[in-house]
Protein backbone atom coordinates (compact mmCIF):
# COMPACT_ATOMS: atom_id res chain seq x y z
CA UNK A 1 0.00 0.00 0.00
CA UNK A 2 2.83 2.32 0.80
CA UNK A 3 4.85 1.56 -2.02
CA UNK A 4 1.53 2.44 -4.75
CA UNK A 5 0.97 5.76 -2.69
CA UNK A 6 4.54 6.51 -3.16
CA UNK A 7 4.18 5.62 -7.07
CA UNK A 8 1.23 7.91 -7.05
CA UNK A 9 3.59 10.93 -5.29
CA UNK A 10 6.20 10.41 -7.62
CA UNK A 11 4.42 10.27 -10.97
CA UNK A 12 2.52 13.60 -9.82
CA UNK A 13 5.53 15.40 -8.84
CA UNK A 14 7.22 14.36 -11.99
CA UNK A 15 8.56 17.71 -14.11
CA UNK A 16 5.95 17.89 -16.94
CA UNK A 17 2.95 17.63 -14.01
CA UNK A 18 4.30 20.14 -11.82
CA UNK A 19 4.77 22.30 -15.12
CA UNK A 20 1.37 22.14 -16.31
CA UNK A 21 -0.54 22.79 -12.83
CA UNK A 22 1.66 25.29 -12.68
CA UNK A 23 0.33 26.63 -15.97
CA UNK A 24 -2.92 26.25 -14.88
CA UNK A 25 -2.82 27.88 -11.60
CA UNK A 26 -1.32 30.87 -13.56
CA UNK A 27 -4.24 30.65 -16.25
CA UNK A 28 -6.90 30.42 -13.52
CA UNK A 29 -5.36 33.67 -11.86
CA UNK A 30 -4.66 35.38 -15.20
CA UNK A 31 -8.88 34.41 -15.96
CA UNK A 32 -9.71 36.05 -12.26
CA UNK A 33 -7.63 39.37 -12.41
CA UNK A 34 -9.22 39.83 -16.04
CA UNK A 35 -12.03 42.43 -15.27
CA UNK A 36 -9.85 44.13 -13.02
CA UNK A 37 -7.10 44.46 -15.35
CA UNK A 38 -9.82 45.41 -17.77
CA UNK A 39 -11.35 48.59 -15.71
CA UNK A 40 -7.78 49.56 -14.34
CA UNK A 41 -5.17 49.10 -17.09
CA UNK A 42 -7.07 49.46 -20.60
CA UNK A 43 -8.84 52.92 -22.17
CA UNK A 44 -12.43 50.71 -21.42
CA UNK A 45 -12.69 53.20 -18.03
CA UNK A 46 -12.77 56.34 -20.44
CA UNK A 47 -14.95 54.55 -23.31
CA UNK A 48 -17.75 53.09 -20.44
CA UNK A 49 -17.96 56.57 -18.57
CA UNK A 50 -18.44 58.90 -21.91
CA UNK A 51 -21.23 56.53 -22.93
CA UNK A 52 -22.75 56.69 -19.38
CA UNK A 53 -22.53 60.85 -19.89
CA UNK A 54 -23.92 61.02 -23.25
CA UNK A 55 -27.06 58.79 -22.51
CA UNK A 56 -27.57 60.86 -19.56
CA UNK A 57 -26.99 64.20 -21.57
CA UNK A 58 -29.68 62.44 -23.67
CA UNK A 59 -31.89 62.27 -21.01
CA UNK A 60 -32.55 58.48 -21.41
CA UNK A 61 -31.39 56.63 -18.01
CA UNK A 62 -32.15 53.03 -19.43
CA UNK A 63 -31.51 53.41 -23.48
CA UNK A 64 -29.37 51.71 -24.71
CA UNK A 65 -29.25 49.44 -21.78
CA UNK A 66 -25.90 48.88 -19.61
CA UNK A 67 -25.30 45.29 -21.45
CA UNK A 68 -24.99 47.55 -24.90
CA UNK A 69 -23.21 50.26 -23.27
CA UNK A 70 -20.40 47.42 -22.05
CA UNK A 71 -20.12 45.63 -25.02
CA UNK A 72 -19.46 48.71 -27.35
CA UNK A 73 -16.68 49.90 -24.82
CA UNK A 74 -14.86 46.79 -23.94
CA UNK A 75 -14.87 46.60 -28.61
CA UNK A 76 -13.98 50.28 -28.53
CA UNK A 77 -11.29 49.53 -26.49
CA UNK A 78 -9.65 46.70 -28.74
CA UNK A 79 -9.55 49.02 -31.02
CA UNK A 80 -8.23 51.77 -29.52
CA UNK A 81 -5.67 49.50 -27.91
CA UNK A 82 -5.07 47.36 -30.79
CA UNK A 83 -1.23 48.01 -31.30
CA UNK A 84 -0.48 46.96 -27.88
CA UNK A 85 -2.66 43.92 -27.52
CA UNK A 86 -1.19 42.89 -30.63
CA UNK A 87 2.37 43.20 -28.85
CA UNK A 88 0.65 41.07 -25.77
CA UNK A 89 0.39 38.31 -28.18
CA UNK A 90 3.46 38.39 -29.80
CA UNK A 91 5.72 39.07 -27.13
CA UNK A 92 3.73 37.02 -24.19
CA UNK A 93 0.83 34.78 -25.59
CA UNK A 94 2.25 33.05 -28.56
CA UNK A 95 6.06 32.69 -27.00
CA UNK A 96 3.21 31.46 -24.07
CA UNK A 97 1.60 28.88 -26.34
CA UNK A 98 4.21 27.51 -28.01
CA UNK A 99 6.30 26.70 -24.72
CA UNK A 100 8.69 29.60 -25.54
CA UNK A 101 8.51 31.66 -22.07
CA UNK A 102 8.02 30.10 -19.08
CA UNK A 103 4.50 30.53 -16.72
CA UNK A 104 6.45 32.38 -14.09
CA UNK A 105 7.20 35.15 -16.50
CA UNK A 106 3.77 35.95 -18.15
CA UNK A 107 2.81 38.25 -15.53
CA UNK A 108 5.98 40.17 -15.64
CA UNK A 109 6.46 40.56 -19.63
CA UNK A 110 2.63 41.17 -20.06
CA UNK A 111 3.03 44.05 -17.34
CA UNK A 112 5.99 45.64 -19.03
CA UNK A 113 3.65 45.79 -21.83
CA UNK A 114 0.91 46.95 -20.24
CA UNK A 115 2.72 49.98 -18.32
CA UNK A 116 4.59 51.15 -21.42
CA UNK A 117 0.77 51.69 -22.46
CA UNK A 118 -0.31 53.61 -19.30
CA UNK A 119 2.94 55.67 -18.57
CA UNK A 120 2.51 56.65 -22.70
CA UNK A 121 -1.44 57.97 -21.59
CA UNK A 122 -0.62 59.74 -17.61
CA UNK A 123 -0.44 63.18 -16.98
CA UNK A 124 3.20 64.11 -15.47
CA UNK A 125 1.00 65.86 -12.87
CA UNK A 126 -1.37 62.74 -12.33
CA UNK A 127 2.46 60.79 -11.64
CA UNK A 128 3.80 63.00 -9.78
CA UNK A 129 0.94 63.35 -7.23
CA UNK A 130 0.88 59.77 -6.74
CA UNK A 131 4.39 59.04 -6.90
CA UNK A 132 4.70 62.39 -3.94
CA UNK A 133 1.57 60.75 -1.62
CA UNK A 134 3.59 57.29 -1.61
CA UNK A 135 6.73 59.45 -0.29
CA UNK A 136 9.04 59.02 -3.23
CA UNK A 137 10.26 61.42 -6.33
CA UNK A 138 9.56 61.45 -10.11
CA UNK A 139 12.39 59.09 -11.25
CA UNK A 140 14.56 60.11 -14.60
CA UNK A 141 13.80 56.94 -16.23
CA UNK A 142 9.50 56.17 -15.61
CA UNK A 143 9.66 52.87 -16.66
CA UNK A 144 11.85 52.25 -13.28
CA UNK A 145 8.38 53.40 -11.82
CA UNK A 146 6.55 50.00 -10.40
CA UNK A 147 2.76 49.06 -11.65
CA UNK A 148 1.04 49.89 -7.85
CA UNK A 149 2.07 53.71 -8.38
CA UNK A 150 1.09 54.34 -12.85
CA UNK A 151 -2.12 52.16 -12.27
CA UNK A 152 -4.02 54.90 -10.35
CA UNK A 153 -2.15 57.44 -11.73
CA UNK A 154 -3.57 55.75 -15.28
CA UNK A 155 -7.10 56.52 -13.61
CA UNK A 156 -6.89 59.84 -12.32
CA UNK A 157 -5.96 60.67 -15.85
CA UNK A 158 -8.56 59.01 -18.01
CA UNK A 159 -11.10 59.86 -15.45
CA UNK A 160 -10.20 63.38 -16.15
CA UNK A 161 -9.90 63.15 -19.84
CA UNK A 162 -13.59 61.18 -19.72
CA UNK A 163 -14.92 64.02 -17.82
CA UNK A 164 -13.31 66.14 -20.53
CA UNK A 165 -15.22 64.73 -23.15
CA UNK A 166 -18.56 64.44 -21.41
CA UNK A 167 -18.45 68.28 -20.54
CA UNK A 168 -18.23 68.70 -24.48
CA UNK A 169 -21.30 66.21 -24.83
CA UNK A 170 -23.38 67.99 -22.53
CA UNK A 171 -23.09 70.93 -23.74
CA UNK A 172 -24.93 71.03 -27.48
CA UNK A 173 -28.21 69.12 -25.41
CA UNK A 174 -27.93 71.53 -22.68
CA UNK A 175 -28.91 73.92 -25.51
CA UNK A 176 -31.61 72.18 -26.50
CA UNK A 177 -33.23 71.83 -22.56
CA UNK A 178 -32.62 75.26 -22.22
CA UNK A 179 -34.05 76.54 -25.56
CA UNK A 180 -37.28 73.96 -24.95
CA UNK A 181 -37.69 75.08 -21.61
CA UNK A 182 -38.09 79.19 -22.59
CA UNK A 183 -40.20 78.56 -25.55
CA UNK A 184 -42.38 76.72 -23.52
CA UNK A 185 -42.45 79.34 -20.95
CA UNK A 186 -43.10 81.90 -23.22
CA UNK A 187 -46.46 80.00 -24.83
CA UNK A 188 -47.25 79.78 -21.24
CA UNK A 189 -47.48 75.71 -22.05
CA UNK A 190 -45.56 75.74 -17.95
CA UNK A 191 -47.77 72.55 -17.62
CA UNK A 192 -45.99 70.73 -20.34
CA UNK A 193 -42.82 68.86 -19.58
CA UNK A 194 -39.82 70.05 -21.28
CA UNK A 195 -38.33 66.49 -21.43
CA UNK A 196 -41.16 65.38 -23.34
CA UNK A 197 -40.21 67.90 -26.18
CA UNK A 198 -36.77 68.14 -25.55
CA UNK A 199 -36.02 63.99 -26.07
CA UNK A 200 -37.46 63.83 -29.58
CA UNK A 201 -34.93 66.73 -30.60
CA UNK A 202 -32.23 65.60 -29.00
CA UNK A 203 -32.28 62.26 -30.71
CA UNK A 204 -32.88 63.76 -34.04
CA UNK A 205 -30.39 65.90 -33.80
CA UNK A 206 -27.83 63.00 -32.34
CA UNK A 207 -29.03 60.76 -35.70
CA UNK A 208 -28.93 63.78 -38.02
CA UNK A 209 -24.89 64.80 -37.03
CA UNK A 210 -23.79 60.93 -37.07
CA UNK A 211 -23.21 61.24 -33.34
CA UNK A 212 -22.34 57.59 -32.69
CA UNK A 213 -19.50 58.21 -35.04
CA UNK A 214 -18.45 61.38 -33.43
CA UNK A 215 -18.56 59.95 -29.95
CA UNK A 216 -16.76 56.77 -31.36
CA UNK A 217 -14.01 58.66 -32.59
CA UNK A 218 -13.36 61.04 -29.86
CA UNK A 219 -13.59 58.15 -27.21
CA UNK A 220 -10.78 56.05 -29.79
CA UNK A 221 -8.28 59.42 -30.27
CA UNK A 222 -5.03 59.20 -28.48
CA UNK A 223 -5.95 55.75 -27.67
CA UNK A 224 -3.94 53.64 -30.07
Amino acid sequence: MADAKTQIVDVALNGADVSQAVNIVLALTLVALLPGMMVAMTSFTRIVIVLSMLRHAMGMQETPPNVVLIMLAAFLTLLSMGSTFEKLDQQVLTPLYQQRLPASAVLRQGGVIMKEYMIGRTREQDMSFVLSSAGKDMPDNAESIGLVHVVPAFLLSELRLAFQIGFVIFLPFLLVDIIVSSVLMAMGMMMVPPVSIALPIKVLMFVLIDGWTLVARAVLSGGT
